[in-house]
């Protein structure tokens, strides 16, 4: 089988290799009840921090990146699954603490999978992935607190990329009116066909500002963090909520208590990693039926196997618009 291998000792290095199957579960996956043949995984900005080594991302001293995959089941002990059933991991620590889906077979846990939605082709599942099922996850919480399309405008970080570029599709054909914020000034056109009312630029909200600004917001997805998650905040209208999904800026959050205390704003943590089984499903189903499968393709390339580091290395310089599919097999 074919996968990429970390290895942090002597010197954190990430190749492609060739490994038997015996070798494979003694030495990167001891353990897992369910073998999977994995047909897709992704490049997502934590899979590029994992195979450049650029964050310690990795916590174990071997393993296989990458924290999606889909493929179809080739045997398992888990009473929920048997040969042959589509499956999608997202998260768990998939690529971080245990082997993921840059390979062309898994071994994971039952408990982590879901079924793959009959709506979506593994490729457009893969399409989707953790960035997608993220961005939904987003929506969800945005619709939960009651942020409606007549509100007003909803702000999204981080437009270009995996998750801005399927939350702006969803929010859009949800109704929405979506105003994208990207550093790229050749990505207007992409992003207004995606669904965008219209574009802001990134430096507008990446440097530090005032603790209460002029109120615009009605809702904002970032996938940002830092300057520009604290002033997507001082913007946001009363009572209007913030999803917060990602730090590609940085971790910290330099902000005032003023935007929660004087507006009556909600800020929303967003987990992908973690959340519960039925939050996924929930999260997996209204994909399937809301996302707009045609400007998925249009958001989407796909890489083989061998091209996965060079998309790490690409998706961290921020080159990447949309979303990477690798096929494990190609």
């Amino acid at each position: 089988m074919k996968a990429l291998r970390i290895d942090k000792e002597p010197a954190y290095q990430c190749q492609l290799v060739d490994i038997d199957e015996a070798q494979f579960e003694a030495e990167l996956a001891p353990e897992g009840d369910v073998w999977v043949d994995v047909g897709y995984s992704t490049i997502n900005y934590k899979d590029g921090l994992a195979i450049t080594g650029k964050s310690p991302v990795v916590r174990k001293p071997s393993l296989i990146p990458g924290i999606d995959l889909v493929g179809r089941v080739r045997q398992s002990t888990h009473g929920r699954w048997k040969a042959g059933d589509e499956v999608i991991l997202n998260g768990w620590g998939v690529g971080e603490n245990h082997s993921g889906g840059l390979s062309q077979v898994a071994r994971v846990k039952g408990d982590w999978l879901i079924e793959k939605p009959a709506a979506l082709s593994p490729l457009q599942a893969m399409a989707v992935g953790t960035a997608g099922y993220t961005a939904m996850l987003c929506v969800m919480a945005l619709q939960a607190n009651g942020v409606k399309p007549e509100d007003g405008e909803i702000l999204v970080t981080g437009a270009t990329g995996g998750v801005g570029s399927v939350a702006v599709a969803l929010l859009s054909k949800a109704g929405y009116q979506v105003v994208a914020a990207t550093g790229k000034s050749t990505e207007h056109a992409f992003l207004a066909e995606l669904g965008a009312a219209s574009v802001v630029a990134r430096e507008t909200l990446s440097e530090p500002g005032k603790p209460l600004q002029k109120e615009r917001w009605a809702g904002v997805v970032d996938a940002v963090g830092s300057h520009t998650l604290v002033n997507a905040c001082a913007a946001t209208r009363y009572g209007g909520v913030v999803t917060a999904c990602g730090l590609a800026q940085g971790m910290d959050f330099p902000a005032s208590v003023a935007p929660f205390i004087l507006r009556g704003i909600t800020l929303c943590g967003i987990d992908s990693v973690m959340a519960p089984i039925a939050r996924r499903e929930a999260a997996w189903a209204r994909i399937a039926g809301e996302l707009d499968l045609s400007q998925l393709a249009a958001l989407t390339q796909v890489v083989p196997l061998s091209g996965a580091m060079d998309a790490a290395q690409a998706i961290l310089r921020g080159e990447i618009r949309g979303r990477v599919v690798v096929d494990v097999n190609a």
